[in-house]
């Protein structure tokens, strides 16, 4: 009988580092005189979570990332569409509750805007690579697709430690966030593969962040503005959620895109 690899020695490494070199990341950051307004280097805990994962389990690994055409093909309009009805759900309703709208002209920054924009995009690839690229398939291939980006939604979340300190209804404004965009983008990159599932990920993270960034003020900490954007990206997740229903799922074998002979202890599972 052939060893089976537990999926959940991958998992437990991967969440065990991108957790501990998240805030080991953060702790630094102060030293090294990035900005944060730039780049948050916390985003990069996952990606640090990957490379140790990667050193254990090479081939497992690259097979993962590469990832496995047993779904349809990324639904690429709709899902670049979705950030910026997210954000003009959130920041229109928050206009209409306060009266006021809540902008910030890009030339107010302390920094070019393409500079933070194209670091936004950096940063969110950083966290993207262990969600979407690493953590959704190794569930996707023990559950099904609803289930495994519902799961890595509410890690995502709770992966964020600082926003559970805040009051609890901007937590709860924030795991409704994370989980209905994790669902998004779970079901919208079913079947996509190598590096284009990244660049997808990490681009509709990162155009979230920057409207975020222009349009609302939840960093001041008000519990309305979160609570708005959590249930924007919950509607903004129904329309697939109910696609999806209408779909086949799509079983995806243990050892998809995994060379048997190249992982060590066995057949992953």
């Amino acid at each position: 009988m052939q060893n089976r690899q537990p999926y959940r020695a991958q998992a437990g490494i991967y969440l065990a580092i991108a957790f501990v070199a998240a805030g080991a990341l953060g702790a630094v950051q102060p030293a090294t005189g990035i900005p944060e307004e730039i780049i948050q280097l916390t985003q990069f805990g996952p990606a640090l979570g990957v490379a140790a994962v990667a050193l254990l389990w090479p081939s497992w690994t690259r097979g993962l990332l590469a990832g496995t055409s047993g779904g349809a093909a990324c639904r690429r309009w709709p899902l670049l569409i979705t950030p910026p009805l997210v954000i003009l759900l959130s920041a229109g309703s928050y206009a209409l509750l306060t009266g006021a709208a809540h902008t910030t002209d890009p030339r107010t920054l302390h920094h070019p805007f393409l500079v933070i924009a194209l670091a936004q995009l950096v940063g969110a690839c950083g966290e993207e690579i262990g969600w979407r690229c690493l953590l959704q398939p190794l569930l996707r291939r023990r559950f099904g697709p609803l289930t495994a980006s519902v799961a890595v939604g509410t890690v995502w979340g709770l992966w964020h430690v600082q926003v559970l300190t805040q009051s609890p209804a901007y937590a709860a404004g924030f795991l409704l966030a994370t989980v209905a965009m994790s669902v998004v983008l779970g079901l919208a990159l079913e079947g996509e593969t190598g590096g284009r599932r990244l660049l997808f990920a990490g681009g509709f993270h990162a155009l979230v962040n920057l409207g975020m960034l222009l349009f609302m003020d939840e960093e001041t900490g008000r519990a309305l503005p979160m609570v708005l954007f959590g249930s924007a990206c919950a509607v903004a997740a129904v329309p697939w959620v109910r696609r999806s229903r209408r779909q086949p799922v799509v079983t995806i074998p243990a050892t998809a895109g995994v060379s048997e002979t190249g992982v060590r202890g066995g057949v992953v599972r």
